[in-house]
């Protein structure tokens, strides 16, 4: 019987009793040839088999998917650092703003990215964080749910919209573009539609009035570590107002579900037979579902991971705000994937890490505060932003390339 070859990503891990064994942690994702034949030699290019010839640690660092997002973050803070307002930027309060920042984005963009690992797309993220909160303001404010199950209503809702927008996908084997397209619209609409039609506005103010669930809201508003930033400021350590309270009270609960949202992730791609699925159905689902990997089951479970990622994010934005909005998140599915991008995801699929998206939403980050702190006018952040995904995407691209031993232009 002749095993199918691993297509590019490297889902050679799949399952050792069937395929082989295991490769590395740090390998994975990147040492696949871009031809789609694991582990045999290019007999046009000459070369010794990869799976012997030994490599410089230099050659293995390029190797690694986050390289070139890793190379930029450092670059943007030097770049930075040298502009007026670095002090600013730079502060502890500063640093916590663009850390804030690059949490909101950093959340979406990690569910983005396995999703773009696994080969497809979700372009409703930004309309399901506005409809999410929408659900969490009627629920609350109109059906006299207690907070938490109106939270709870939201994520049931998520769950339902990311499994039909996967179910649709893996029935119909239409493009993931089109299928969340229209989910986009529908999502945005209902969310426009159902609060005009119950509030007479697109906004549902006062969620947080008179509701006794404090608990809850501190979940996802709250900080922590305010004691040691309080002792901090006793010190003289950080800045304190006049009545000795720290300007920054502690680590805002967005950055902390940022990163267990990263390290979950990271885990689950890198530690298990399921992130192995996720890496093998983007490379080649067929190839995957020869192997015996569950295609349909992979897809609709990264499908629903978008949708309750952004149902987190739109919670929080509730939590802090204290109202719904139904024009929030907008646009927000294509910074998600901006982030991923610059990451070193391969919007072809079955290529990337996590770290490299957190790394993608530290650039975004810094380069959406530090233009504001240097005094740059902020109508060029556009502008910035997409220079930098052509630049990110070149880099990524050569740096792979050379690691590879490729020419850059092939």
């Amino acid at each position: 019987m002749v095993r199918p070859p691993p297509a590019w990503g490297s889902f050679g891990n799949l399952d050792k009793a069937r395929i082989g064994p295991m490769t590395s942690i740090e390998e994975r994702g990147a040492a696949a040839p871009p031809d789609g034949r694991a582990g045999i030699s290019s007999k046009r290019r000459g070369a010794a088999d990869e799976r012997i010839t030994r490599t410089g640690w230099l050659t293995r660092l390029f190797r690694r998917p986050e390289a070139g997002a890793a190379s930029g973050l450092l670059a943007t803070v030097v770049i930075f650092a040298l502009l007026p307002g670095a002090d600013a930027l730079y502060s502890l309060q500063g640093s916590m703003t663009f850390l804030t920042l690059a949490a909101e984005l950093g959340i979406i963009a990690t569910a983005a990215a396995l999703l773009i690992i696994g080969g497809e797309f979700d372009l409703s993220v930004g309309s399901m964080i506005g409809f999410a909160g929408i659900v969490i303001g009627l629920t609350v404010n109109h059906l006299n749910f207690p907070l938490w199950a109106g939270i709870g209503s939201a994520f049931a809702v998520a769950i339902m919209v990311g499994y039909f927008n996967g179910l649709i996908v893996v029935k119909t084997r239409l493009p993931s573009f089109i299928v969340t397209l229209a989910s986009l619209f529908i999502l945005r609409g209902l969310a426009i539609g159902i609060t005009r039609a119950v509030t007479g506005r697109t906004q549902i103010p006062y969620i947080l009035n008179d509701v006794p669930d404090n608990w809850t809201a501190k979940l996802f508003n709250g900080e922590i570590l305010t004691g040691l930033f309080q002792w901090m400021g006793n010190q003289g350590w950080i800045e304190t107002r006049s009545d000795g309270l720290p300007f920054v009270a502690g680590i805002p609960m967005s950055i902390v579900w940022w990163v267990v949202v990263t390290l979950f992730a990271a885990n689950l791609l890198t530690s298990t037979r399921f992130g192995n699925w996720i890496y093998a159905v983007g490379g080649d689902a067929e190839v995957a579902r020869n192997v015996g990997v569950p295609v349909a089951r992979v897809k609709i479970m990264l499908f629903i991971g978008t949708a309750c990622a952004a149902t987190l994010l739109a919670t929080i934005q509730v939590m802090e705000a204290g109202s719904a909005d139904t024009l929030r998140g907008l646009l927000k599915e294509f910074e998600a994937i901006i982030a991923a991008v610059i990451g070193g995801v391969l919007l072809t699929g079955g290529y990337g890490t996590i770290y490299g998206v957190t790394f993608g939403a530290l650039i975004f980050g810094l380069v959406q505060m530090g233009i504001f702190f240097t005094g740059i006018d902020t109508d060029w952040f556009k502008v910035f932003l997409g220079v930098v995904i052509l630049v990110a995407v070149l880099v990524n691209n050569y740096i792979r390339a050379k690691a590879l031993g490729e020419s850059a232009g092939k």
